[in-house]
């Protein structure tokens, strides 16, 4: 399937997209942690923040800014440590404000979507090794022979966002439905905002520590 687009072992390429998209990360949690706390429209707005950060990696990746990064450690030390300070004042954040007063309840549903999709997108666009990864994952299906490599590197990619896009609705209407549940105990819904809060400055560490 594909194989006349350039696109080589495409259900082969469909079942590791899935497992990867699966694997829990800061984006994902970040999608679900906003459609437990602020319902079913917020979470679509970090899913799209989440959506487009991962389209302009991806176009970076195809457009050499990936050999760029592994050519020059330095550059991608600084690209890692940046991401590494966002998901920790964002773990900081989420960790200091499950144990506060909702005092901003008062904000327009308009603007608190673009603080949620601003997240999302920053979230999204300082994860460097999304950028390698879509290199080296992408081109192990990629037929270099093929006359314009965009277009199965463009298959790909809208393959696994749409992956994403289900994978991150299940995520959104499972949060928002958890959360009916558990609605009137303040007590749980500040353990479950704790507990994300943590595991963001979970992920900060681990990729301020990294090596790759």
């Amino acid at each position: 399937m594909f194989a006349e687009y350039g696109v080589l072992n495409f259900w082969a390429y469909v079942v590791g997209a899935i497992f990867i998209v699966l694997l829990p990360g800061p984006n994902s949690l970040f999608v679900l942690k906003t459609g437990m706390g602020q319902g079913i429209r917020q979470g679509y707005l970090a899913a799209t923040g989440v959506f487009i950060g991962d389209a302009v990696l991806i176009f970076c990746a195809y457009a050499g800014v990936a050999t760029l990064i592994q050519t020059t450690p330095i550059l991608f030390t600084l690209v890692r440590y940046l991401g590494a300070v966002y998901l920790l004042f964002l773990g900081g954040k989420i960790v200091y404000s499950a144990f506060q007063s909702r005092e901003s309840a008062d904000i327009s549903p308009a603007l608190q979507g673009k603080k949620v999709f601003r997240k999302a997108l920053i979230l999204s666009l300082t994860n460097p090794k999304a950028i390698l990864f879509y290199v080296s994952f992408f081109v192990q299906f990629i037929d270099m022979s093929y006359a314009s490599p965009g277009v199965p590197f463009l298959i790909l990619a809208a393959v696994l966002e749409m992956i994403s896009l289900i994978f991150l609705s299940v995520l959104i209407i499972a949060g928002a439905y958890i959360t009916q549940l558990v609605r009137a105990s303040k007590s749980m819904q500040k353990i479950g905002n704790a507990l994300m809060g943590t595991l963001f400055i979970g992920f900060a560490a681990r990729l301020a520590m990294s090596n790759a």
